[in-house]
């Protein structure tokens, strides 16, 4: 019981645990991997504004993944993310878009017009 009342208040002890061995795995990366994993989880989380910390802490985890298998087998960062990081990062975010602020305004946005239109048909 008393563990409930504390996540309600600090968030989930579980999802931060999660969070801590994701930060640890990054730093066993090569440094050349481990500057491109960060520089990516810094634009993933701004950009892409992942509410849901079970949905951030699978993003965070499979990209860790991702990095770990690369470096086992010697890929260079650009067979990773291609010429153009952004749209690696973007794409790879698509796989997390339920755990995004945006989508709560959009289903707000969406009820909104719909009650408002059911109201005007006669």
């Amino acid at each position: 019981m008393a563990m409930g009342w504390i996540e309600q208040v600090t968030g989930s002890l579980e999802q931060k645990k999660q969070y801590k061995q994701y930060k640890a795995r990054t730093k066993q990366l090569p440094a050349n991997y481990r500057t491109a994993i960060e520089a990516l989880e810094r634009y993933l989380t701004y950009f892409g504004a992942i509410t849901k910390g079970e949905t951030l802490v699978k993003m965070l985890e499979d990209l860790a993944d991702l990095f770990e298998q690369s470096a086992a087998n010697g890929a260079p960062i650009r067979d990773i993310v291609g010429d153009d990081p952004v749209e690696f990062a973007e794409t790879f975010l698509q796989n997390y878009s339920e755990g995004q602020w945006i989508n709560k305004e959009r289903k707000r946005l969406n009820e909104a017009i719909e009650s408002v239109a059911k109201e005007e048909v006669p």
